[in-house]
């Protein structure tokens, strides 16, 4: 008798009869299940043409790779093998009837995304059949959307490669994207199959690219349907990404000339209600991508022989000290005008006043803070005359050196932005801020130098301090961008309220919940209350568990529009999970989710590079981002359930709530952030009675003993 781990109990189907409760031993062979099931049910049609598939949520085959993944209570359906049902729908396409075809077409677009299927389809030609449909331009409306749908779904899979398509093909998609007025699904498949042509083959790049303009693509964003705005940006983000280097510099200059940077402002960023989590990251990769053009000129040493950029520095002088022109070439001795210019590159904050060109030779940021510093004073140049004649005239040592605070804070902005640093696969951090002008680095370095200055006179600094206030400045620049800021004056606005004395308060506020109370009577108050705090979060972690979440399937395209929910039981013993249509707007029923996963058969979690999905996909291997979100739930027979956490937060909270059901250690960065948070609100509660009131490092010492014990307590 096979041993209980080799046996699954299901329910099997077959249309027209009572479904049937049975065990399935997994050491058999599939061919010899099926045989054993048609034959109980005297199915006259060949066993070999017969297969088993889920009856409920995903629908997909079952295979011998995959059969392990059979549930106990699981629902399974005995019908057509995917060999003769891609042959039927491979005919049924075909049909000279459209009631048939369309029909045909619905049931294509839903049997594809199971790769079982899709691999016998796409062994049947199927692409070429369908690509042969839509290049023929017979079929419109409902028909060509599913062949799209069924199109998009069958290269999902990665079997066929995308360099196979022909001009003709690439013409007619790019024709749908065109049209003025076109059916939504339609333009949503076609958009999606561009952008996945651009991203897998650089021949098809080429083609793309000459078959579709931004002022094509621009209409669409001013549309209201977020979804069609998405797939617009992901074909401009994909174009972008995938131009060479020189010509990376002309497509911005297309986009700047079509104002898409303003049309996304108005139509998507402020226009729409609530911004999804694909749109995010889509606007964050264009933010990305944007900057990453500054990555040229931070690369670019300054070469002080040329006369051009030396001219950028006498323009510096000029405008600070209203120095003519044809004063830089006559008038005294050259010594006279050396020294001069010494005098006024120092004012100007050099580190190399005979010849500051050399400050610019050091990359990152090589011209390109020679660049903002010359925005800065043509833009705002009251500011600037500002701040050089202000600490040019100080005596005290105190002065701040605009060259090199320059120069130092454009290094800055690039390491915060990334510039330089290809987009995330799963971010979506992007500010609605840089959106707001077309100069968008040049005026956040405008805003910054200013604080700069600002902060170095709050800290009363000298050339000594110049690493501390930097500190400070980093610090004020990441505060005022958490709230993400709508606007470069918000942002400003963000920056007043956290001056130098701010900063203090703030960090003094964190130090005492970080470090304050350590003396030894609180370190044993914390010693006590410490396993309370620990079964908090553990509970916490576990009604997060019970309420679930949705994930996101990853796939051979940029975008992940597959999800699956998971979550635990109230009773804490099973894990219930499935694939969804959609992202859901709320939690998920456990009835809704057919697949189960008893806690009891878990065997270990594993993390990160130990994760076998991260083995498994050589690309994913090099995604630190990913990385740092893949989990694993191993469970008997080798078996496990593959995660890749929406983000960082999510992460914790699973793996520490999955730790926590297997009785080990919870020990992400979030329950240590947690564990303190809440110690320390609880000390300073229990604390509160003793407010202003010293408490002793040591117990008072223990009185000596007494010289005697002859004495007596008179009541009396």
């Amino acid at each position: 008798m096979p041993p209980p781990s080799d046996i699954v109990k299901v329910a099997i189907q077959w249309p027209g009869a009572y479904p049937k409760l049975m065990e399935i031993d997994q050491k058999k062979p599939l061919s010899a299940i099926i045989k054993e099931v048609s034959d109980g049910w005297s199915i006259i049609q060949n066993h070999e043409e017969l297969a088993l598939q889920y009856a409920e949520g995903s629908g997909f085959y079952i295979t011998e790779k995959n059969r392990n993944e059979i549930k106990n209570g699981a629902i399974l359906r005995l019908t057509a093998s995917p060999t003769h049902t891609a042959h039927q729908l491979h005919d049924r396409v075909q049909s000279s009837s459209m009631d048939v075809k369309l029909e045909a077409l619905k049931d294509l677009a839903k049997f594809s995304r199971d790769i079982t299927f899709a691999q016998e389809f796409i062994n049947l030609d199927g692409i070429y059949l369908l690509t042969q449909m839509v290049e023929s331009g017979t079929d419109f409306g409902e028909m060509l959307s599913y062949s799209l749908t069924a199109f998009v779904e069958l290269m999902d899979h990665g079997i066929v490669s995308w360099d196979t398509f022909s001009v003709a093909f690439i013409k007619k998609i790019a024709s749908f994207v065109n049209k003025a007025a076109m059916d939504v699904s339609i333009l949503q498949r076609s958009l999606a199959i561009l952008e996945s042509m651009v991203l897998n083959s650089h021949d098809l790049y080429q083609k793309v690219a000459q078959e579709i303009t931004i002022g094509q693509l621009i209409p669409h964003l001013q549309g209201t349907d977020q979804e069609i705005q998405t797939y617009t940006i992901a074909v401009i983000n994909a174009l972008f990404l995938k131009a060479p280097d020189d010509k990376r510099q002309e497509m911005a200059n297309i986009l700047a000339q079509k104002q898409l940077r303003s049309i996304i402002l108005t139509h998507v960023i402020r226009a729409q209600r609530t911004i999804n989590n694909e749109m995010a990251h889509q606007l964050y990769v264009l933010q990305v991508l944007t900057f990453n053009l500054l990555e040229d000129r931070m690369m670019t040493k300054m070469d002080p022989q040329d006369q051009a950029q030396r001219d950028i520095i006498f323009e510096l002088r000029r405008i600070a000290f209203d120095v003519e022109p044809d004063q830089n070439n006559l008038g005294g001795s050259i010594e006279k005008r050396k020294s001069m210019y010494t005098r006024d590159y120092k004012k100007l904050g050099f580190t190399n006043n005979v010849n500051p060109a050399l400050d610019f030779t050091h990359t990152p940021p090589g011209m390109l803070a020679l660049d903002n510093m010359l925005y800065f004073a043509k833009h705002h140049q009251d500011a600037y005359i500002r701040i050089v004649l202000e600490n040019s005239s100080r005596e005290d040592k105190h002065e701040c050196p605009f060259g090199r605070s320059s120069i130092e804070l454009t290094k800055m902005l690039c390491e915060i932005l990334k510039v330089g640093e290809l987009p995330s696969e799963t971010c979506n951090d992007f500010h609605p801020m840089f959106f707001t002008h077309d100069r968008a680095f040049e005026e956040f370095f405008c805003i910054c130098i200013q604080l700069l200055n600002k902060t170095w006179k709050e800290m009363r600094a000298t050339s000594e301090d110049f690493n501390k206030v930097m500190q400070v400045v980093r610090e004020q620049i990441m505060r005022a961008l958490t709230n993400k800021p709508s606007s470069l004056d918000q942002f400003k606005s963000r920056l007043q309220n956290l001056s130098y004395t701010e900063i203090l308060k703030i960090r003094q506020s964190e130090r005492m919940n970080q470090e304050d109370f350590q003396s030894r009577p609180i370190l044993e108050l914390k010693e006590k209350i410490q396993p309370e705090i620990l079964e908090l979060i553990k509970q916490q972690r576990l009604n997060r568990l019970v309420e679930g979440t949705c994930f996101r399937k990853l796939n051979s395209r940029r975008r992940q529009d597959k999800f699956w929910y998971c979550r635990l039981s109230p009773n804490h013993k099973v894990l219930h999970y499935g694939d969804l249509e959609e992202s859901p707007q709320g939690e998920v029923p456990h009835d809704s989710l057919q697949d189960k996963l008893p806690v009891a058969d878990i065997k270990a979690i594993l993390t990160g590079k130990d994760c076998p999905h991260m083995k498994e996909k050589g690309a994913l291997k090099q995604n630190k981002e990913l990385l740092e979100l893949a989990f694993s739930v191993m469970y008997e027979s080798n078996c496990q359930l593959n995660f890749i956490a929406p983000d960082k937060h999510e992460y914790c909270i699973w793996t520490d709530g999955l730790n926590a059901l297997l009785g080990k250690e919870m020990i992400s960065d979030q329950t240590r952030t947690d564990m303190d948070t809440l110690l320390s609100m609880e000390i300073k509660l229990r604390l509160l009675d003793l407010e202003n009131i010293q408490i002793p490092d040591a117990p008072p010492p223990i009185p000596k003993e007494p010289s005697n014990y002859d004495f007596v307590y008179d009541c009396n």
